[in-house]
């Protein structure tokens, strides 16, 4: 596996690690019309237009089928208080195949880096309450649980846990 930064000709196959890695976790929680009003959020050219900004930042890894998994940083969209600068761990998506296989540690490790070099003091992320693993994962760095927060998928709202990082 190979690591390095998206560009804008990445949009379709992130989109695509997206929406299978959302849909294989997460949707069977929702009605089919939720997930529909969700989904639909997301478009190849939404990412290609995130890509391309400077304020966000992305990178994928890639095996031999293509891309398997990604991590965007970008800023602060949660209803979070930040104490000093601060950074958006937006998403980071993992195919089945490249689960396991060391990817979440080396975007978790890039994220980490790249919200540092931007100058940021803390890092910011959502995570499903039901999601222990990511859970865990995320406070195996250090993470700590500031409060919930309603992520809506269409009309249904999940509780998520609003979790920050010193850096």
């Amino acid at each position: 596996m190979t690591f390095r930064d998206a560009t804008p000709a990445d949009a379709s196959a992130i989109d695509a690690v997206f929406r299978e890695s959302f849909q294989a976790t997460f949707a069977h929680l929702y009605a089919p019309e939720d997930l529909a009003a969700f989904l639909v959020r997301f478009t190849v050219a939404g990412w290609a237009e995130e890509l391309a900004d400077p304020g966000f930042a992305f990178r994928v890894i890639e095996d031999a089928e293509g891309i398997a998994g990604y991590c965007k940083l970008g800023p602060i969209s949660l209803p979070a208080t930040p104490e000093g600068a601060a950074v958006e761990l937006r998403q980071l998506y993992l195919l089945d195949r490249a689960k396991g296989s060391g990817a979440a540690q080396a975007l978790m490790d890039w994220a980490l880096a790249t919200a540092r070099a931007r100058g940021a003091a803390e890092l910011w992320l959502s995570v499903y309450v039901d999601n222990h693993r990511a859970k865990r994962f995320y406070q195996r760095y250090g993470f700590e649980d500031r409060g919930p927060y309603a992520f809506m998928v269409g009309n249904h709202a999940d509780e998520d846990r609003l979790m920050r990082l010193a850096l």
